[in-house]
C-alpha cells in the first residue's frame, strides 16, 4: 500500500532574511514536525526544518492545482523523530519575534551541533553493543568466562567487553557466539554514592527559603551578599524539585563556575546529573540533550545554551550571577537567558531564581516595581566581611613604589605565605604587555584584520588580537613611519604579573587562569581543582577567578588595576567595575580565617570603588540610577542596537543610511556612528532608544520586511548590553 502524501512546510538553511519563510514540499514516507530534511531549493540542495507535516489523501496534481504552484519533493529525511519538544518549537518562534532574528537561526541556537539544521555537520558517534547468539558453539573455559560475563552485562559495548577479556572478545565474534550491534553512544547520567546531608540554614536562610517556598509569584530576585548561602537555599529548593518528581536547571555564567557547582550538586544528590556547556565535544553535547530529552538526567548543571535542553518537567530554574554578561549572547538571536528561562519557568509553572550580590540594576529596579519577588540575604555565613585596603597607585608611582605590586599588598601577600594561606590576584587583563608603541612615531601596532591594538605574548614572542585571535611576530620596523628604532610596551597583562608575583616571591606556587591557559579541554576544573588541593599558593587570572569561588583557605585578595574598567565610554562601565570589585573581593575570607582585600586603583574617590570597598550594593544602585536617568540609559529607556557590517566601507555606509532613514516611530534614532573594524568587516551602528519597546521592534521588523536591500550584513540586538 502506497504511503499517503504528506504537505510539509519547511523552514530552510539559508543567510537571507527575505527567506525567513516557510516552504512547501511533499513527501511520501514518515515524517513528524521537528525533523531535518534535506530539499532542493532552485539549483543547491539545503537542509530544512519541518515546521508543520499535513497528511493528504489527494493525489499531487489536485495538491498542486489547489495551492496553485509546482511542489518538489524532500530529497531525504535525516531525522526518525523530532528533535524538539512542542514548548521548544513555541520557543523558537517566541524568540524568532523577541530578537527580530531568522527562524532558522533560533532553531540552530537551540539545538547542539549534531543536531543544527545546518548543513557540514557531522555524524553522531555510534559504539558497538554486544548480544548473545543463539548459535550453539564449542567455547573454551576462558572464552565461556567471557560469554557469561556479556550473560551477566546486558547492553555491554564491544570496547567494554575487549578491555576485560581481550583476547577472548574477537573469538566470541569470530565464532558467532556473540553478535555486534550498532547504535549511538549514550552518556551516563553522574550519581553519588554516598549523598552528603543538606546543611542546616541559618535563620536568615530559613527565611528566605520559606519566603520562596509560600510565595506564588513566580520570578524571585536573591540578592545575597558574597558568602552569604545562596548556593545552599538552591541546593534544598532543588531537593523539592527532585522529591515531585520534577527535573531542575543550575545555570552558570561561565565554564569556570561549572566544576565546582558540579561538585555541589553531585555530592548532595543521587538522582542523575547532567551537565552543558561550550567546553563539551559536539557528541558529549549530543549525549547530555539525550540524556534530558529521555528523562534519564533529573538535575541538569550548565552555561547559557543549557537553557534550551529538552526538559519534559521543569520544576526549578536557577540563573547564578545573573548580573554576568555572559548570559547575553552577541551572535544572531542575540537573545538574553534570563528572559528565556523565565519563558520556560512560565511555561512549566516553576520558580525562577536569579541569584546575585550585585544584581544587574535592571533586575534590581524590576524587583523595586515588585515584578521580580525580591529576597535578601545581608549577613555572610561566617558574619565577617573582609577587612578592604584601597590603594591609590598614583601615590605608589610618587613614591617610587611599583604600579604593578604596591608595597601594601607585597607585605600582604608575604603575611599570608608564612601562614601558608591561599591568595587570589586578579587583573582584567590577558597577556604580557597591552600594546606596543613605536619608539619614533608613538603608534601602536594594531591588528591587520581589526582597528584594534595587538597585545605582546611573552611566552610565545608573539603578538596576539584578543578580538580575531591574529598572531604576528614583532615587526623589525613600524607598519606607519618605517622606523627600526624598536618599539616600547604600555600596560601589562596576567603573564608579566605572573613574571612581577615569580620575581618579587620566589618560592611561592603559582598558578594562572586566563584565556590562554584555559583553552585546552577540561584547563579550568584541572586548574580549580590544584589551587583546592593546595598544589598552589596563588590563583592569578582575569575575571573568570572573580565571582563563584568558594575557597576557604583564601584570606587575601588583590585587585590589580582595579578601575581600569571606568576608562571604557560604554554606559555600563560603572557597573561592571563595581561588579568586579565587589565579586572578586567575596572570594577573601570564607571560612573560618579572618580575610582581608587590597584594591589597587587611580582613582579611589569614585563611588563604585568607594561603594565596592564597604559592600554596599544598594548606595552603588541609587548613585547609579542618577546617572542612567540624566542620560536616558536603561532601565530608564528601551535600546536596540542596529549594526551594518561588510567588507566594503561604502556598502557599510549605503545600507546604514537608508537604515536610518527607513525607521521612524516614537523613539530617538542615534548614529549613524562608525565603529572599529572587526575581522576585516567595516562596521557601522545605529542605536534606537525610546520607551516603548514593542514600537522599537514594530519599526525594525518593518524595515525588514519591505526593504528590497540585501540585509545579510544587519546584526538586530534588542536590549544590548554593551555599545563601546
Amino acid at each position: 500500500m502506497k504511503d499517503m502524501i504528506r504537505i510539509v512546510q519547511c523552514w530552510i538553511e539559508h543567510p537571507v532574511r527575505k527567506l525567513d519563510q516557510t516552504f512547501t514540499y511533499l513527501y511520501e514516507g514518515k515524517i513528524e514536525p521537528g525533523c531535518r530534511v534535506e530539499i532542493s531549493f532552485g539549483t543547491r540542495t539545503l537542509t530544512g526544518f519541518a515546521e508543520s507535516v499535513e497528511e493528504s489523501e489527494e493525489s499531487r496534481e489536485e495538491i498542486e492545482a489547489r495551492l496553485g504552484m509546482k511542489l518538489k519533493d524532500i530529497d531525504r529525511v535525516i531525522d526518525e523523530e523530532s528533535l524538539i519538544t512542542d514548548e521548544l518549537h513555541d520557543l523558537a518562534l517566541w524568540l524568532r519575534n523577541e530578537t527580530l532574528s531568522t527562524a532558522i537561526a533560533c532553531f540552530q541556537t537551540m539545538l547542539p551541533g549534531k543536531l543544527k539544521p545546518a548543513g557540514g555537520r557531522s555524524q553522531t558517534v555510534k559504539e558497538k553493543i554486544v548480544k548473545l547468539s543463539e548459535k550453539e558453539v564449542s567455547l573454551t573455559p576462558k572464552q565461556l568466562e567471557a560469554y557469561l560475563y556479556v550473560k551477566d552485562h546486558p547492553g555491554i559495548t564491544y570496547t567494554q567487553l575487549r578491555k576485560e577479556y581481550p583476547n577472548q572478545a574477537r573469538a566470541l565474534v569470530e565464532k558467532e557466539a556473540v553478535i555486534l550491534e550498532e547504535k549511538e553512544k549514550e552518556a551516563v547520567p553522574m550519581r553519588a554514592e554516598i549523598p552528603q546531608e543538606e546543611l542546616v540554614l541559618r535563620p536568615e536562610q530559613q527565611k528566605a527559603m520559606d519566603e520562596i517556598r509560600n510565595s506564588d509569584d513566580a520570578v524571585f530576585l536573591l540578592e545575597g551578599i558574597t558568602g552569604s548561602g545562596k548556593t545552599e537555599i538552591y541546593l534544598q529548593l532543588a531537593k523539592e524539585a527532585l522529591n515531585q518528581g520534577k527535573q531542575v536547571l543550575i545555570l552558570v555564567p561561565e565554564i569556570a563556575l561549572t566544576p565546582q557547582m558540579i561538585s555541589r550538586v553531585k555530592q548532595r544528590f543521587s538522582d542523575g546529573l547532567a551537565i552543558y556547556h561550550s567546553g563539551l565535544s559536539d557528541q558529549e553535547k549530543y549525549e547530555q540533550y539525550r540524556l534530558v530529552k529521555t528523562g534519564q538526567a533529573s538535575i541538569v548543571v550548565g552555561t547559557r545554551s543549557a537553557v534550551f535542553l529538552p526538559f519534559a518537567s521543569l520544576g526549578l530554574i536557577v540563573l547564578d550571577e545573573e548580573h554576568d554578561s555572559s548570559y547575553k549572547q552577541d551572535s544572531q538571536p542575540c537573545y538574553h537567558c534570563r528572559n528565556v528561562a523565565i519563558y520556560r519557568g512560565r511555561y512549566h509553572h516553576c520558580k525562577v531564581i536569579l541569584g546575585s550580590a550585585t544584581p544587574s540594576l535592571d533586575s534590581y529596579a524590576r524587583a523595586l516595581k515588585k515584578v521580580y519577588h525580591l529576597v535578601s540575604l545581608k549577613e555572610r555565613i561566617n558574619r565577617t566581611l573582609p577587612e578592604v585596603t584601597v590603594v591609590p597607585v598614583r601615590e605608589s608611582i610618587r613614591k617610587g613604589g611599583s604600579y604593578i605590586l604596591t608595597d601594601v599588598l607585597k607585605e600582604k601577600i608575604r603575611e599570608r605565605l608564612d601562614r601558608n594561606e591561599q591568595i587570589i590576584l586578579l587583573l582584567n587583563r590577558r597577556g604580557y604587555s597591552a600594546q606596543l608603541r613605536c619608539h619614533s612615531c608613538q603608534e601602536v601596532l594594531k591588528c591587520p584584520h581589526c582597528d584594534l591594538a595587538m597585545s605582546w605574548h611573552h611566552d610565545i614572542k608573539m603578538l596576539k588580537c584578543h578580538t580575531c585571535g591574529t598572531m604576528l611576530h614583532t615587526p623589525s620596523s613600524c607598519p606607519v613611519c618605517g622606523s627600526r628604532e624598536g618599539f616600547m610596551s604600555y600596560g601589562f597583562g596576567t603573564q608579566r604579573l605572573q613574571e612581577e608575583t615569580e620575581r618579587a616571591f620566589p618560592g611561592a606556587r603559582i598558578l594562572r587562569m586566563d584565556a590562554d591557559t584555559t583553552s585546552r579541554r577540561n584547563a579550568h576544573a584541572k586548574i580549580l581543582s590544584a589551587f583546592a588541593d593546595h598544589q598552589a599558593d596563588i590563583l592569578l587570572g582575569t575575571q573568570m577567578i572573580a565571582k563563584g569561588l568558594d575557597y576557604p583557605d583564601v584570606t587575601l585578595v588583590g585587585i590589580v588595576n582595579g578601575d581600569e574598567g571606568l576608562s571604557r565610554t560604554d554606559f555600563r562601565s560603572c557597573e561592571v567595575t563595581f561588579d568586579l570589585l565587589m565579586q572578586a573581593s567575596g572570594r577573601s575570607g570564607r571560612g573560618d580565617k579572618h580575610g582581608e582585600v587590597v584594591m589597587q586603583v587611580y582613582d579611589p574617590g569614585h563611588y563604585a570603588v568607594r561603594c565596592a570597598a564597604k559592600q554596599d550594593y544598594e548606595t552603588f544602585f541609587y548613585q547609579e540610577m542618577k546617572f542612567r536617568h540624566a542620560g536616558e540609559y536603561p532601565p530608564y529607556t528601551y535600546l536596540a542596537a542596529l549594526t551594518v557590517s561588510s567588507r566594503d566601507q561604502r556598502q557599510t555606509d549605503r545600507l546604514a543610511l537608508a537604515l536610518k532613514a527607513g525607521l521612524s516611530g516614537p523613539f530617538k534614532v542615534i548614529g549613524v556612528v562608525s565603529l572599529l573594524k572587526i575581522n576585516d568587516r567595516c562596521r557601522s551602528r545605529i542605536l534606537l532608544k525610546g520607551k516603548d519597546p514593542q514600537a522599537i521592534k514594530d519599526a525594525i521588523r518593518n524595515f525588514i520586511d519591505t526593504t528590497d536591500l540585501d540585509l545579510k550584513g544587519l546584526k538586530v540586538d534588542i536590549d544590548p548590553l554593551y555599545l563601546d
